[in-house]
């Protein structure tokens, strides 16, 4: 079984999580099978087929004979035969649908090579169990460390410990043959225990060690896909998929399997299509296919002396043209074939079923405003005098107010004691105005020069 948190009680039957054996932590889901004959009994007095499905760590299945004639049921954890010693596992499937099982992975049910079953696993032998998973983890470290320190290229993926404690099982992946002898006598020499190399390929060790995949889900090998057939490019291009290495890879480096899972589909629907190198013959030239459509069932042509403009026609019509090729007749143009395919409008999903958004609640950030650095010689509203004697006068604060206030009041002459008077130089005071006409203002203004 997969994880450490199921023990037994005294009937035998596992707790912990109370899932017997099928709970959703770690890998005790993997290679699951739902026992569609288990409310059906044996007819005409014939006997309960003898052999049971054992599952060990990461989803390693074996069939065993119950030689013993054990009353055992989905979730029972049992110990096996073992070379040498004894093996821990849990029971997946008993029952008519084992021997299906058998018959479909080439297992000969009558043979007499078919391991059994010793006995039910006591609490002793799970507590030895136990503590031997515990030991992987930290094992599959060192180890790795001991693998670089050798200089192999090699990869420790996993790590398996025998039910009884007695052996370990490495599984390494690796692209040639690794000479690891003076490796396995150092894992001798560092944990004390039997050392077992077996070599997995790339998918198996994703298997093996499980993942969630690009489609959200759990990895198809690791849950329920137990062979593994070739994928190659072509299963990409047939499906129209754009030939990018990361996006068609899987966790395991190799192309996905799920790329075979629809290629049936796509291979039928090809069939009612021409050839993708077929070439239409046409009065304004030979025109080759750019891209096909297979749900809609369109062709894109463009021709040979001009790539830029595409006419989208329908099968029917490019078999059409084939015809006449065929008769070694030349159609005028595409044009008079195409079809002008409309763009759908584009759906609108924002709120379709009432959401709020998940950053509403957030408070957007203030802004902090830069401090503005007064000019050296700035002045404020309030015009500052010159001269400390001279008392100070405010700046007009309506532009459109004459900065002289109101102009019917009259206002005392004020010498200027800064600048010369000049008796020729006209003098702006009121008693120079004519009657009737309104008072100029007076503009007071600043002496720069003088300090």
């Amino acid at each position: 079984m997969a994880c450490t948190s199921c023990s037994t009680s005294d009937g035998g039957a596992p707790k912990g999580c109370k899932n017997n054996g099928t709970c959703g932590t770690d890998s005790c889901n993997k290679l699951t099978v739902f026992d569609w004959l288990s409310n059906m009994s044996p007819s005409n007095g014939e006997a309960i087929f003898d052999c049971v499905e054992v599952r060990f760590k990461n989803g390693r299945k074996e069939f065993f004979r119950n030689s013993e004639k054990l009353t055992l049921s989905i979730g029972d954890i049992v110990a096996t035969v073992a070379s040498p010693g004894h093996d821990i596992g849990i029971v997946t499937l008993t029952g008519e649908l084992v021997k299906i099982q058998m018959k479909k992975k080439g297992v000969n049910h009558e043979s007499n090579e078919v391991p059994k079953i010793y006995r039910k696993a006591s609490q002793k032998d799970i507590d030895i169990w136990s503590v031997a998973r515990d030991r992987e983890e930290p094992m599959k470290v060192r180890a790795r460390e001991l693998a670089i320190q050798h200089k192999l290229e090699m990869k420790i993926s996993d790590i398996e410990f025998q039910g009884d404690g007695s052996k370990a099982t490495f599984y390494y992946t690796a692209n040639d043959r690794v000479d690891f002898r003076m490796l396995i006598k150092d894992f001798a020499k560092e944990f004390s225990t039997r050392v077992e190399m077996k070599q997995v390929g790339f998918r198996q060790e994703a298997a093996r060690l499980g993942g969630i995949g690009s489609c959200g889900r759990e990895l198809c090998c690791s849950t329920w896909l137990t062979d593994f057939r070739s994928v190659n490019t072509s299963a990409a291009r047939y499906q129209q998929l754009s030939l990018n290495p990361q996006k068609l890879a899987g966790q395991c480096g190799k192309l996905k399997c799920c790329l075979n899972y629809e290629l049936d589909t796509y291979m039928d629907a090809l069939k009612d299509f021409p050839d993708y190198d077929t070439k239409l013959v046409t009065e304004k030239g030979d025109a080759i296919c750019q891209k096909q459509d297979i749900f809609k069932g369109l062709m894109w042509f463009a021709y040979t002396n001009n790539f830029a403009n595409w006419h989208v026609l329908k099968i029917e019509q490019v078999k059409e043209i084939m015809a006449e090729n065929k008769a070694k007749n030349k159609v005028s143009s595409l044009e008079d074939f195409a079809i002008e395919v409309t763009s759908e409008p584009e759906k609108d999903f924002n709120n379709a079923m009432g959401q709020e958004s998940l950053t509403r609640f957030d408070q957007p950030k203030r802004k902090k405003k830069p401090n503005r650095k007064r000019k050296p010689g700035a002045e404020n509203a309030i015009v500052a005098n010159a001269n400390p004697n001279k008392p100070q006068v405010q700046a007009n604060a309506n532009p459109n107010k004459p900065a002289g206030g109101n102009p019917n009041k009259q206002k005392p002459n004020r010498p200027n004691n800064n600048k010369p008077n000049n008796s020729n130089k006209p003098n702006n005071n009121s008693n120079d105005k004519k009657p009737g006409e309104p008072r100029k203002p007076i503009i007071i203004t600043k002496n720069e020069n003088k300090k």
